[in-house]
């Protein structure tokens, strides 16, 4: 029984056949599903899937991307949704520099002020960092502490970051398709990293894994990145479903 800790089945990309998706990843064990928010135009949907599914959970945050001139504004409605809702997280939280610099200081501010939602709600955080370890690292090397909890999402660092991670204590990393892709070089640094740290995730419709990749990516797939994991570490399938799941269990305070 497999956790997708990270995707987001709420997008249009899924409209067409939400339900088959569905249907062929509960079909492939995966058995709870994380549902991250985006920005203050997917609340409502990500909200309905949440309560249509009784296995889909929600989260809720600003991702950076989103991060603009009107930032504090959006937070103000997703801090509202946040106490709203039944929440597992809060994200997905980070900061992104691939695309543009041009709202690094709002995103490291947008990120402070998330993680202090998390603290007090006693809620971790799930962390998207895009060519920004350096800037994350930073803010977090200034406010972490044992009350602050969570998952650096779709993990792509080395193990000089891996070691960074599991260092703040209260972190792990979440393995997705990129460990199925040839020259990224993850399943060398994720050999060397202990299970303990370590939950599954599909960032559906994103980042595919081989041989799906460069197609629409769904949590069916999950299956394919925990036979990969398994591979990696050299254990059963079974051991690799067991460790994360309870990890996933752990982290995010889901029943089982």
């Amino acid at each position: 029984m497999l956790i997708d800790t990270h995707t987001h089945l709420f997008v249009d990309a899924f409209d067409e056949d939400r339900q088959e998706m569905l249907a062929r990843a509960r079909e492939a064990g995966v058995h709870q599903f994380l549902l991250p928010n985006i920005d203050t135009e997917t609340i409502a949907i990500a909200k309905q899937l949440s309560e249509q599914e009784s296995d889909c959970k929600l989260m809720m945050g600003l991702h950076p991307c989103s991060v603009k001139e009107d930032y504090l504004e959006q937070l103000e409605l997703i801090q509202e949704a946040l106490d709203q809702n039944p929440c597992v997280a809060v994200g997905e939280i980070g900061i992104d520099l691939y695309w543009d610099k041009t709202f690094l200081e709002q995103q490291k501010d947008a990120f402070r002020i998330q993680c202090e939602w998390a603290k007090e709600r006693k809620l971790p955080i799930a962390i998207h960092a895009r060519d920004s370890f350096p800037e994350l690292f930073e803010v977090l090397d200034q406010i972490n502490d044992e009350s602050l909890t969570g998952v650096f999402h779709c993990f792509t660092g080395g193990m000089e970051e891996a070691e960074k991670v599991m260092g703040y204590g209260g972190f792990m990393m979440g393995i997705g398709g990129v460990i199925t892709f040839k020259k990224s070089g993850l399943d060398k640094t994720v050999k060397d990293i202990p299970m303990e740290y370590l939950v599954l995730e599909t960032d559906s419709p994103y980042l595919a894994p081989t041989p799906y990749r460069g197609k629409r990516n769904e949590s069916a797939y999950l299956r394919d990145i925990a036979q990969k994991l398994a591979d990696v570490k050299e254990v059963t399938l079974e051991t690799v479903a067991v460790e994360t799941s309870k990890n996933a269990r752990k982290l995010f305070a889901l029943e089982v």
